[in-house]
């Protein structure tokens, strides 16, 4: 034994002194009367106790003789995931080829040396042997499973990790940026060396790679579907597309790749049945030589429209622009439009309107605006048209500013009246605007757009953000949307605005007649809302210049109020992962406000869970953010299909409203999206970690590092000796043995 704290001869016998001392003073005149053999011992007991005391604060040190690299620990994992079932590993389905390294190679060789523990990688890690590994795990998460074996092992002798997988890890996350940061942090993780098991290249495969739903967009919502797949081993061989709506045939395209593993990209335009959910799924045929059909279809889901959509327009007076516009809109049947029109003044000096609302919305609208928060909160779009800045009250602004941020609501503003004289500017409403309400900066505009394409002045030039938005698409292709913007009559005059604000987007540009150009239609998110501009002014003339058949106009205006009001939210919302897959632990969401949409943290919600072909179950929610009003319920759909959660909350009897939400559960099969042998992924998680990565034919050079790796003649381990247990144990031990001697003996 050693002391950490050098302690002098001299300070040892003082202190040894000292404390014989205090041991017989304590006892020297006892309350009661002792033997000489009884005081004694206590007086014994005294000394041994302030002696370890005393000797502890010199921190005494064990020295051991150094571990063998027997008594290191060598944890091997397998992925036992069902994309190890493929036949690409010489001929070999990759996990047989695993099973075949473990027996042969690696397990014999570090067997020889160190400690070994055969772990099979799923949902989870579980200790295994090689005779039961089996490659039916649902999904991968190997960085989740690296973070646990260095847990497990924590404080241990751990030489190494050794990993064998095909490197598909389906979480989603930086598995392997997080499995070698665990394994690095405090510089004391083991390595992690890995093996992959399959082939680089990958077998043949046609694959859907992804399916992604647009904005609803023309009058009757038809939806964009952007559909991408590749075909990798058969050259440029066409293959035939599929797209089912709920399982029923809705078109077929023929696809030829131009470059073997080159991406396709195809856009499908299809009109989803507005009152039920509608899964589109993408399919490719399989060929026979194919050995992986499970990536040959992937399904997305279109929730129907549900409730119509809000809207109300406020505008500066009568006029061709407005009735044209609010009549299109009307016309829409997902929307509600009421109408606040500026007549004139009174005798009173006091304007007065004209509105149009539904019964029981008319009264809230005779001043011009909604009369109070929770009555305003209760549209889902407004529109300002042709109305002074100064027309509003600042308490008014300060509402329509929070009706985008705080409501999520959508904003258009529009017509030169608008932007005059910058009414708009230093007010609440200026930063929810997507551009800069003047053109101080010379009309430039940070956007891209085809100068051969720009149009004459008040000609609108379609941008390229703009050709895909679904505000603008009044064409079936980019191509086609380009061509009838650019055959629109001009508009009568368009205000000059500025440069666009970091993140929004400009949709279309126009010409003033020095030649600057100058946004025409920008967009923005703001909050949990949307706002739109429109500069120009006369867009009636789209509708009356063109032929009775052209509905670019109706077209436009209908989409900018469906993309402004579609995504306002409920009072009761409910939120449910994008793309889960049966057997994911997921969490649903449900957030409750009130009418002006105010958090409800006292809130009572009830929620249920229909499954495919069953009825509904009630969901177990709690309380996941009270200040926020947020409940949460968690869940783990057990099969393939559509789900519907119905949530209704209330605030003591008053009701805060209910809402409905689809959710496809399987979709696409993770495990089997890109089936190659993803070297990258396990060379960074053995780079990171200080380890190294082999393909199956070079595993048993892993035995060799781990060997070359742990030192053959280490130093004696040091073991501190006061905080071990038995010293604490020891301690109280001799304490109370004193105590109890002296309460025998008539002492206190």
């Amino acid at each position: 034994m050693h002391l950490a704290v050098p302690l002098p001869w001299w300070l040892a016998v003082v202190l040894a002194a000292a404390v014989a001392a205090a041991a017989f003073a304590e006892y020297r005149r006892p309350l009661a009367p002792l033997t000489a053999l009884q005081r004694a011992a206590l007086v014994a007991f005294r000394v041994v106790v302030l002696a370890v005391l005393v000797l502890f604060l010199f921190r005494p040190v064990a020295m051991l003789p150094p571990a063998g690299s027997r008594d290191a620990i060598v944890p091997v994992l397998v992925d036992a995931s069902r994309s190890m079932r493929l036949s690409d590993a010489d001929g070999r389905a990759r996990i047989d080829r695993a099973a075949d390294l473990l027996k042969r190679q690696l397990l014999p060789s570090l067997g020889r040396q160190f400690s070994t523990e055969l772990f099979a990688v799923g949902d989870g890690v579980a200790p295994t042997s090689v005779d039961r590994l089996t490659a039916d795990a649902r999904r991968t998460d190997l960085g989740g499973a690296l973070a646990a074996i260095r847990d497990r092992y924590r404080g241990q002798r751990v030489a190494g990790i050794v990993l064998i997988s095909d490197g598909a890890d389906t979480t989603g996350a930086d598995g392997a940026g997080r499995a070698g940061g665990a394994a690095r942090a405090g510089g004391d993780g083991p390595p992690i060396y890995t093996v992959g098991v399959g082939a680089p290249d990958g077998p043949r495969d046609r694959e859907v790679l992804g399916i992604q739903a647009g904005d609803p967009r023309l009058d009757h919502a038809s939806v964009d579907l952007h559909v991408t797949a590749v075909s990798s081993g058969f050259g440029r061989a066409p293959f035939q597309l599929r797209l089912l709506a709920n399982g029923q045939p809705a078109d077929t395209r023929r696809l030829v790749p131009q470059a073997d593993g080159s991406p396709i990209d195809v856009v499908f335009t299809v009109s989803p049945n507005p009152q039920a959910a509608t899964v589109y799924t993408a399919e490719i045929a399989a060929d026979d030589s194919e050995l992986v059909r499970e990536n040959n279809t992937r399904s997305v889901l279109v929730s129907p429209a549900g409730r119509k959509r809000r809207i109300l327009a406020i505008e500066g007076a009568p006029g061709f622009e407005h009735s044209f516009m609010t009549r299109a809109l009307a016309a829409d049947p997902g929307l509600e439009v009421d109408t606040v029109t500026r007549k004139g003044k009174n005798d009173q000096g006091a304007d007065t309107f004209f509105v149009q609302a539904a019964p029981g919305r008319s009264a809230i609208l005779t001043g011009g605006f909604p009369a109070t928060r929770d009555k305003l909160f209760a549209y889902d779009a407004l529109v300002i048209a042709n109305v002074e800045g100064d027309f509003f009250a600042r308490a008014q602004l300060s509402e329509i500013a929070d009706f985008v941020s705080e409501r999520g609501g959508g904003l258009l503003v529009l017509g030169g009246r608008s932007f005059t004289q910058r009414g708009l500017a230093g007010t609440p409403l200026e930063e929810v605007l997507p551009v800069e309400l003047n053109d101080r900066r010379g009309g430039l505009v940070r956007t891209s757009y085809n100068a051969d394409d720009l149009q004459p002045h008040n000609r609108v030039t379609v941008t390229t953000d703009g050709e895909s938005h679904p505000v603008m698409r009044i064409g079936a292709t980019p191509e086609e949307t380009r061509k009838a913007w650019a055959a629109l009559p001009a508009l009568a005059a368009a205000a000059p605005l500025g440069a666009p604000r970091p993140g929004a987007s400009v949709l279309a540009v126009t010409t003033s007649p020095d030649g600057a150009v100058h946004p025409l239609v920008a967009v923005q998110r703001y909050g949990r809302g949307r706002a739109m501009v429109f500069a120009g002014e006369a867009s009636w003339r789209w509708k009356m210049m063109m032929a009775s058949t052209d509905r670019s106009y109706e077209f436009f205006w209908r989409q900018a109020a469906r993309w402004l009001s579609s995504h306002a939210p409920d009072p009761v919302e409910i939120a449910v992962p994008d793309s889960p897959e049966p057997g994911d632990a997921i969490s649903i969401d449900v957030e409750t406000r009130d009418a002006s949409f105010a958090a409800v943290p006292d809130a009572i919600v009830e929620a249920t869970l229909a499954a495919p072909g069953a009825g509904p179950e009630p969901l177990k929610l709690r309380r996941a953010d009270i200040a926020a009003g947020r409940f949460t319920a968690a869940v783990r759909p057990d099969r393939p299909g559509l789900y519907r959660v119905h949530a209704e909350a209330r605030r003591g009897s008053t009701a805060l409203g209910s809402s409905d939400r689809w959710m496809l559960v399987g979709g696409a099969d993770r495990e089997f999206t890109d089936p190659r042998l993803n070297e990258g992924w396990l060379r960074r998680a053995a780079r990171d970690s200080g380890g190294r990565y082999v393909r199956a034919n070079d595993a048993g050079k892993i035995a060799g590092w781990l060997s070359a790796a742990v030192p053959q003649h280490a130093a004696p381990e040091r073991r501190d000796l006061w905080h071990e247990p038995w010293a604490f144990a020891a301690i109280i031990a001799l304490l109370s043995a004193e105590w109890i001697l002296r309460r025998r003996w008539g002492l206190r």
